[in-house]
């Protein structure tokens, strides 16, 4: 197989005659479409179109923006060739490198190590995007919320506005493992997170309670408090219990929930000692967005309707009770972040339809409000976005990239940096309002695809840690996976559902 010559790693996506398939030309230009055009090579796809809206040509030498800085750098040596493997003809420099040739050159070791390192196989599987399909996983009747897999991606999460959380076998052929009813919602379940063994799920609605599943016990159906206890965890501890939780995440050992609340607040409550540990007043509106910066737990990064994102240091916190720093830049709420897990970066999704790259050594120690900035009136939940909104800078925006091109709209639409194993994080991924997932590459700032498929807003969506594969979720109640098939021919998905479309009012 494949991956097994790529990295010493289980993979069964790719299979070995998809090498030898690559030394035909007519089975490049059929999957060429599947490419990202900033990798595509121009010799062997001779300009073949792309589908499902992968834009552009193959080869762009003039992108909209290139990305100078640190991150870019740590990019290229997660996801880019070795050097003499990319130096194939003398004093020339090839990138990016067609897969025909990396082969070619890891044969013959001109890397001198006679396999690939960990950045080559990046820089071969991150040419094959998951954009063909899309297959349903699932259809319900409510909207979809939340699409997560697993660590492991051996387990996928779905939840919907009508209770339901749904936790697939993966490897089983998607079978539904739990089929959760929630506990105390009010209005959806806003959101969930496994803990890093997967033995259980937290999640949260519009409510100052979140609960707790064992997802690893026999049953299938777990109805809270009935067929299976759903522990409380009850946050307000004494004050106010009107507030509710928009976004709540495990720590990577398991012993820490982390929550972001309508009450401007932060709530870090402790498992093993079963109480509220922490509790900050963090921001000056609705806390949308919470995590951890990385496996330390010390670092937590929020986004707010207060238009900031803030980086709180636990370890100074009691002394101080301010952030470690705040990072200016949105002239709208943040509706989503994600950590790239290395305690330096993060990215932001913003009501101003604009994802931000974030370095927290370039942050401010003060904060000032952007509604100074806003000459115009707004509400992201019916109205669109102002014309005239869309050319506005801030003053003293200390990001380090801006991504745009899809729409943050009605919901807490979310963006992720693309998995570390198969990609190097070199793409930023993020559902739309306008029905589509967009896919950008983090350094040119390039769209790279752009998949259609729903019939309304796409609120969430997760690529797969290992395989090219990816799951999005929409208003429209469908759950559906888009892949690259590893032998050109198209997945068999376990149940075939007619598509059908609805739009809810």
């Amino acid at each position: 197989m494949i991956c097994a010559s790529l990295r010493q790693t289980p993979c069964t996506v790719f299979h070995v005659k998809m090498y030898f398939n690559f030394l035909h030309s007519e089975f490049i230009e059929d999957m060429g479409y599947s490419m990202s055009k900033l990798e595509a090579d121009t010799e062997l796809l001779d300009g073949s179109s792309s589908n499902h809206g992968a834009t552009g040509s193959a080869r762009h030498n003039t992108p909209s923006h290139f990305l100078d800085h640190e991150i870019a750098q740590l990019t290229k040596l997660r996801s880019g060739p070795h050097e003499n493997i990319s130096r194939i003809l003398p004093g020339k420099r090839e990138v990016p490198v067609s897969t025909f040739k990396m082969l070619a050159a890891r044969e013959a070791n001109y890397s001198g190590r006679g396999r690939f390192s960990k950045a080559d196989s990046c820089h071969v599987l991150s040419k094959y995007l998951p954009v063909n399909g899309p297959w349903i996983v699932d259809q319900m009747a409510t909207r979809a919320y939340v699409s997560q897999f697993s660590v492991d991606g051996s387990l996928f999460v779905a939840a919907f506005q009508g209770s339901h959380i749904r936790i697939y076998d993966v490897e089983r052929g998607w079978k539904v493992q739990k089929n959760i009813l929630a506990k105390s919602l009010r209005w959806t379940v806003t959101d969930t997170s496994l803990s890093p063994g997967q033995r259980h799920l937290v999640y949260a609605t519009m409510s100052p309670i979140v609960h707790i599943v064992n997802v690893g016990s026999a049953g299938t159906e777990s109805l809270a408090n009935i067929t299976e206890i759903h522990d409380g965890l009850d946050l307000a501890a004494d004050e106010d219990d009107s507030f509710g939780i928009f976004s709540v995440k495990f720590s990577t050992d398991g012993r820490e929930v982390v929550a972001g609340s309508s009450d401007d607040a932060i709530y870090v409550y402790d498992l093993e000692a079963n109480k509220l540990s922490l509790r900050i007043s963090a921001h000056e509106s609705d806390v949308n967005s919470v995590c951890f910066a990385d496996e330390s737990g010390h670092l937590i990064y929020s986004g707010s309707d207060d238009n900031l994102c803030k980086v709180w240091d636990r370890r100074c916190f009691r002394a101080k009770e301010k952030p470690a720093g705040v990072q200016m830049g949105h002239l709208e709420g943040i509706t989503f972040l994600d950590s790239r897990g290395d305690g330096r970066y993060f990215i932001s999704n913003g009501k101003d339809q604009a994802i931000k790259l974030w370095d927290i050594r370039k942050m401010s120690t003060k904060s000032t409000c952007n509604m100074m900035f806003r000459h115009y009136e707004w509400d992201y939940r019916w109205m669109d976005y102002p014309p005239q909104a869309r050319d506005l800078k801030h003053p003293f925006d200390h990001s380090v990239a801006t991504y745009k091109g899809h729409s943050v709209l009605r919901t807490l639409i979310r963006c992720y940096f693309s998995p570390e194993y198969s990609t190097g994080q070199r793409y930023i991924y993020t559902g739309s309002h306008d029905t589509c997932i967009y896919i950008y590459d983090l350094v040119s700032g390039e769209q790279v695809a752009k998949l259609e498929h729903h019939g309304s807003t796409v609120r969430d969506c997760s690529w797969h840690p290992h395989y090219p594969m990816l799951v999005s979720s929409s208003w429209d109640g469908d759950v559906v996976k888009w892949e690259f098939p590893g032998d050109g021919e198209e997945p068999v998905p376990p149940k075939k559902k007619p598509i059908r479309r609805r739009r809810f009012v």
